[in-house]
């Protein structure tokens, strides 16, 4: 008989309880991303196309996790999904968009719907010379130029304004945008009460040294073009192949890696050989995401007889990295249906969850909303399916596709609502595992998580028995 490891998967264990010092009230989520991304929550949105655009990244930021939008585009069009997050929200934006006085109305308009904006800075060779509103347009004519209904006389702020300050500004003349000039006129950036709002909202929201939302983005090792754009905007750059550990995705990535300066994140891998080849040939990389095969929508297991489930190989990967003597946060991909599958992989040694379809049938996912048997439901597909890759944008993310298999299938998942209910569910949950556990943290958690092999019989035993459920 072939000598054979055994592999492990979420359902295959427990944690066992411990003695606990904390409530689960006091338990702190806190966690790293990346080396230098730190999260209020461990939870991470997959790089899928049913899943991560702009609306998802912007909602998981704001409530403490992050975002990787997915590579399903042209550059442009993912560029400009990360742009969208950076801008959401911010004390002063950096990157205003503006008008000149020699616009016509209709010209602004479109501008303010483009980018579901409600004001614009007009500027005159880099000048702040007015301010133009919903309300100035509202019922001009649209053949007038700007110049003609913007507002003249604008309230600035030097660039050296403080929160406070702003607000002090605004509430003082009643205004809701505060554009920021130097001495000479020129416009710096803008400041927006909605933002301010959102700041004071949000306060354990992902944020960047700027203030704006952070925000990841999924690439192939093999396109320096996307990279290098996204690279201006983005706060991390997620390697999106199914089987990182190749000789051809190693050197390229090694190549990469060299032109860009975002955090860089490898994957996937599931074996402790794949994390040493990888930290052997990839000189830099921040965070490592880790499960081969065990994702909802993924049949690369069953396709190609080739996997490493999630659970055990997170276990692979930590072992790896403590003989290595490395502190690089796990990203565990695959598999997570749960709080209490979420405690597992963060257990044996990842620092966040990926979730794709605990996240697909949130409000803020890709899909639209659709209605079968008097229920609601999103789409879900995985990227090695046959309609996602007809976008050929990940056509390099499965080995197969060359050769036309499919490793992945699409279908429907039920409607769970924003995602912050989902948040809030996995949050909760999380803690009270983390309490039976007796681990005040994450980092805690690592040192004292004891597992237990629980046996098929077992398992049916800590399912709900001997009683008839509603719908049954």
């Amino acid at each position: 008989m072939v000598e054979a490891t055994n592999v492990f998967t979420f359902k295959d264990f427990i944690i066992l309880p411990r003695r606990s010092e904390v409530e689960p009230s006091e338990i702190d989520l806190s966690s790293h991303f990346t080396k230098n991304i730190p999260v209020s929550l461990p939870f991470v949105s997959s790089p899928m196309d049913t899943v991560t655009g702009s609306d998802m990244a912007i909602a998981i930021a704001r409530l403490g996790g992050i975002g990787v939008i997915h590579r399903n585009m042209t550059v442009e069009e993912q560029v400009e999904e990360v742009k969208r997050v950076k801008r959401a929200e911010s004390f002063i934006i950096k990157d205003v968009y503006t008008i000149e006085p020699s616009s016509t109305v209709s010209e602004a308009i479109s501008v303010m719907r483009k980018y579901n904006i409600s004001g614009l800075p007009v500027v005159e060779g880099g000048r702040l010379v007015g301010i133009l509103t919903k309300r100035d347009v509202a019922f001009a004519d649209q053949n007038c130029v700007v110049r003609d209904v913007m507002t003249k006389k604008v309230v600035t702020a030097p660039p050296n304004v403080t929160v406070e300050e702003a607000k002090k500004i605004m509430h003082d003349h009643r205004i809701e945008k505060l554009p920021v000039v130097d001495e000479g006129g020129r416009l710096l950036g803008l400041i927006t009460i909605k933002d301010i709002y959102s700041r004071e909202k949000y306060v354990h929201a992902t944020r960047d040294s700027e203030g704006r939302l952070r925000v990841a983005a999924a690439i192939s090792p093999f396109d320096l073009e996307r990279a290098k754009a996204l690279d201006r905007h983005v706060d991390a750059l997620v390697c999106d192949v199914a089987h990182f550990h190749n000789s051809n995705v190693l050197k390229s990535a090694r190549k990469l890696v060299k032109e860009v300066s975002a955090e860089f994140v490898i994957g996937n891998i599931g074996t402790g050989e794949a994390l040493k080849d990888s930290v052997e040939t990839v000189e830099r990389f921040e965070a490592v995401r880790v499960g081969i095969g065990s994702g909802s929508t993924c049949i690369t297991s069953l396709v190609t007889k080739a996997a490493a489930p999630t659970l055990f190989a997170v276990s692979e990967v930590a072992d790896a990295l403590e003989e290595l003597n490395l502190s690089i946060p796990i990203i565990a991909d695959g598999g997570v249906r749960s709080p209490g599958d979420a405690m597992l992989a963060l257990a044996a040694g990842a620092s966040t969850v990926m979730m794709g379809m605990v996240f697909a049938g949130c409000s803020e996912s890709p899909g639209e909303l659709i209605k079968i048997g008097g229920k609601y439901y999103k789409p879900l597909r995985g990227m090695g399916s046959l309609s996602a890759r007809q976008k050929r944008f990940v056509v390099d993310r499965y080995a197969t596709m060359a050769k036309g298999i499919a490793e992945g299938v699409e279908g429907y998942v039920p409607y769970r609502g924003d995602a912050q209910i989902v948040i809030e569910e996995f949050s909760l949950g999380l803690k009270a595992s983390l309490g039976y556990a007796g681990a005040k943290n994450i980092r805690d958690l690592w040192d004292k998580a004891r597992f237990g092999l629980v046996t098929f019989s077992g398992m049916e035993e800590l399912k709900p028995h001997d009683i008839i459920l509603p719908g049954e």
